[in-house]
């Protein structure tokens, strides 16, 4: 049996693909915890699962920066805020928790969120063998490499960071805290991020993880009508607030349909909405795609993965950091249509719903995404690979299979 501690940060859509990953691992006997904000993690993880604090809960800098200074950013504004403002905060603050849960567990291995740095720090200075946990396929194309002088910022902020974490110097100059060099589990495959012969060959490919996942929402299951299209329409948890206009275009887009739509949202910011849509702020998202026939999303990576994994089209809005580019992977996979956030009308996004809901190509397309996604073996697959490169000597490997 082998320890495995995994490293999250406050947000929901990272920390999900880890549960079904740690059932998986517990079933081939190994042990896996979790360490992360007490206020945000342990109701995401199944009963029962083993969960140690950081110092404190989201830092309240973090919470105000969120709320208060995201909107309307895009570009490398946005990306400069998403570093200064919140993962650089995360990391310093989560760092001293890591390291007294990394002392307490004693793991084998860590399994590390791509945004939860502390955990990939506190690996290092221990000398555990760690693997990335990819929740998005955006990082994967690094598109720092293309930002100039804004990409060489965030990299020394991370350089700074493991140096005042107090790894060596030239260690800490040549780690990129966002990609293990043992392993990184993502959790796609090539039918949506392309080909993966371009990527180094620890990159496990393994389609989305969230088998067993708990969803304990309450929805209204007599509200829907069968035989009726479903759409769903999310911007996600940290995305909401941006959405107000958003959501009042697809209400009056989705209105005049002959279909039942499903926005989730504060009910304040969608008033009076028709009788063929209801607003809910959460909802039981996995179970309620078994019922859908399309998604309109921001293009949050999970949110994309999960639509696909059901074999649903997708109309997607991309606002700002990796959405664009889950959003033109879902275009270039010919499995969605992409529309703009900021622009967008209700005559547009009723265009683009029932485009993806009338012509079968877009279908046809997800439903080959879904198949590799199938292929690729989930969570099964990313335990199979973090016990073969973290965890068994190399002349055990066979052993493991």
């Amino acid at each position: 049996m082998a320890r495995i501690l995994f490293v999250v940060p406050p947000l929901a859509g990272h920390v999900n693909p880890t549960v079904a990953v740690g059932a998986a691992l517990a079933a081939r006997g190994h042990d896996p915890t979790w360490v992360g904000h007490p206020d945000v993690v342990p109701p995401l993880l199944a009963p029962g699962a083993a969960f140690l604090p950081v110092d404190e809960a989201v830092p309240a800098e973090v919470i105000a920066a969120v709320a208060e200074r995201s909107s309307g950013l895009r570009g490398p504004a946005a990306l400069r805020f998403l570093w200064r403002d919140v993962l650089m905060p995360l990391a310093t603050t989560m760092l001293p928790g890591v390291r007294r849960a990394v002392a307490a567990v004693g793991p084998d291995a860590l399994v590390v969120d791509q945004q939860a740095l502390a955990g990939a720090a506190a690996a290092e200075l221990a000398g555990i063998p760690w693997a990335t946990s990819a929740t998005t396929s955006g990082e994967l194309t690094d598109p720092l490499a293309t930002m100039g002088r804004v990409g060489e910022w965030v990299r020394g902020l991370m350089t700074g960071f493991l140096l005042e974490a107090g790894l060596d110097p030239a260690r800490a100059a040549a780690l990129d805290p966002r990609f293990s060099p043992d392993l990184l589990v993502a959790f796609t495959t090539g039918a949506l991020v392309g080909p993966i012969a371009r990527f180094p060959a620890h990159y496990a490919f393994v389609g989305p993880s969230f088998a067993g996942r708990p969803d304990r929402s309450p929805f209204p299951w007599e509200w829907l009508q069968p035989g009726t299209p479903l759409v769903l329409v999310s911007l996600g948890t940290l995305n909401a607030h941006d959405g107000a206009r958003f959501f009042g275009e697809a209400v009056a887009a989705l209105g005049p349909l002959p279909v039942q739509a499903v926005v989730v949202a504060n009910p304040g910011r969608v008033p009076d909405p028709p009788a063929n849509v209801v607003v809910r702020p959460r909802i039981p998202q996995l179970t309620l795609l078994a019922h859908a026939a399309a998604v309109v999303t921001h293009g949050g990576h999970n949110t994309v993965c999960e639509a696909l994994a059901h074999g649903l089209p997708l109309v997607v809005a991309p606002i700002r950091d990796d959405q664009p580019i889950v959003a033109q992977q879902v275009v270039e996979a010919g499995a969605g249509v992409r529309v703009r956030f900021g622009r967008v009308t209700a005559a547009g996004l009723r265009a683009a719903v029932e485009a993806v809901l009338g012509e079968p190509d877009y279908r046809r397309a997800a439903a080959r995404v879904q198949s590799s996604f199938a292929r690729a073996g989930g969570a099964g697959a990313a335990a199979r690979r973090i016990e073969q490169a973290l965890l068994v000597p190399a002349r055990g490997r066979a052993a493991w299979n």
